[in-house]
């Protein structure tokens, strides 16, 4: 899912290009990405008609379009959400036929000047809908943190809060209510960095770990805006289709080198690049398959992975 790199990377990209202009047209082309629009597809492209975008503006990994009227287009790119920009010669193209629609389309804004806003989204769990009042911010998120980029962002007041919680670090890190825009990329990295185990519980952390996990949290976070996102997923594009340049080694986002750093000989652990991505009835069938006593508690914990825990172990 892309999180607060990729999703200001493409606001920062909407902020060029949006500002003043008037949108002369809608088309929803699927009513799934328009879901959270109660009133329906229909509406949502009544309402928007003559409408003129303000500077685009984010909330942890939420996107709204502000409006003159003072309402907003809300957005959430979901996995594989995308806003695509056409100029208006691709637009006049797209027009005549000669160029291809984007097979994964779903709705397109015609703007005054001949381009198109165009938001893709091939899996269809991201979409947009239309905030009342939501121009300085939108209601339906106004219970999300702020972000450590966001000039509100109170970062003794983000520690008190993780380590007053009693859960596991990395749910805490995930908790948007806590500080917004983290997400497992970024969440495996900053546990990485500051050698903490996903499962430990916040109610022991010291105020300087704390201090330091946060702090890993926010530069790996920077480290990917200065280079256009993360290229962990080739969905992850900015409004001219490109990925980001950060390269987070997959083998580290699920702690498996905790296991190599202590010494541990896990025979799974040499299939770590493929399970990654593996199912359950995938990872079932390779601890079926794998000798040896199966792993203990204490195994399980330290190694760190989520995906291989309870694989077998020689």
């Amino acid at each position: 899912m892309p999180e607060l790199p990729e999703v200001e990377v493409v606001r920062r990209g909407l902020a060029t290009l949006v500002p003043g202009r008037r949108i002369s047209g809608v088309t929803v082309h699927h009513p799934r990405p328009v879901r959270r629009h109660l009133p329906g597809p229909d509406d949502f492209a009544a309402r928007l008609q003559g409408e003129v975008f303000d500077q685009p503006r984010r909330r942890g990994k939420y996107l709204w379009l502000p409006l003159a009227d003072g309402d907003a287009v809300l957005a959430h790119l979901g996995m594989s959400g995308q806003f695509r920009w056409h100029t208006p010669d691709a637009a006049t193209a797209d027009l005549r036929g000669e160029v291809p629609v984007h097979r994964h389309e779903r709705v397109t804004f015609d703007l005054d000047d001949g381009s198109r806003l165009v938001f893709c989204d091939q899996r269809m769990f991201g979409g947009l809908s239309i905030s009342d009042g939501g121009a300085e911010l939108p209601a339906e998120i106004a219970h999300i943190g702020v972000d450590p980029f966001d000039p509100a962002y109170d970062l003794d007041r983000a520690v008190a809060t993780m380590r007053r919680r009693r859960t596991q670090v990395k749910r805490a890190l995930l908790d948007q209510t806590v500080v917004s825009g983290i997400g497992n990329i970024y969440a495996d990295e900053a546990l990485w960095r500051a050698r903490l185990h996903w499962g430990r519980a916040t109610d022991t952390l010291s105020r300087a770990k704390t201090y330091e996990l946060l702090g890993h949290a926010a530069d790996v976070m920077a480290e990917a805006l200065a280079v256009g996102g993360t290229s962990f997923d080739a969905l992850y594009v900015n409004v001219n289709g490109e990925s980001g340049d950060l390269n987070i080694d997959v083998e580290r986002v699920e702690g498996s080198r905790v296991l190599e750093r202590r010494d541990w000989q896990c025979r799974a652990s040499v299939l770590r690049r493929q399970a990654i991505l593996w199912s359950d009835l995938a990872r079932r069938a390779l601890t079926e398959q794998l000798d040896g006593p199966t792993c203990s508690v204490a195994h399980r914990r330290n190694c760190g992975s989520r995906i291989m825990r309870g694989a077998t172990c020689a």
